[in-house]
C-alpha cells in the first residue's frame, strides 16, 4: 500500500474514527500519525468533538419556562397560542 500524505488521510479520518475502516487503511493512517502531529491533532479534535456533542446533546434542551419567557420577549405570542392547540 502506498504511504498515505496528509491530504489524502483527510478523507478517511470519520471512518478512522468511527472504527468502520479496514483494517490495512487503519495501520497505515496510525503509522501516519504517529510521524505527523498535525494530523494526531486533528484526528484527537475531532474525536473530542464528537465526544463533546454526545454528551451534551441531551441536555441542550431548552426548559419549558424558559422558552415561554423567551417567545415573550421576541413577541411570539401567537406562536404560542398555536402550540396551545
Amino acid at each position: 500500500m502506498e504511504h498515505l500524505g496528509c491530504r489524502n488521510l483527510l478523507g478517511s479520518l470519520s471512518e478512522f474514527v468511527d472504527g468502520t475502516l479496514e483494517d490495512e487503511l487503519c495501520a497505515e493512517i496510525q503509522r501516519h500519525m504517529d510521524g505527523c502531529d498535525n494530523c494526531r491533532i486533528v484526528v484527537d479534535s475531532l474525536r473530542k468533538t464528537i465526544y463533546l456533542y454526545q454528551v451534551t446533546k441531551e441536555s441542550a434542551a431548552v426548559p419549558e419556562d424558559v422558552r415561554e419567557r423567551l417567545y415573550k420577549r421576541l413577541d411570539l405570542d401567537s406562536f404560542l397560542e398555536n402550540k396551545e392547540l
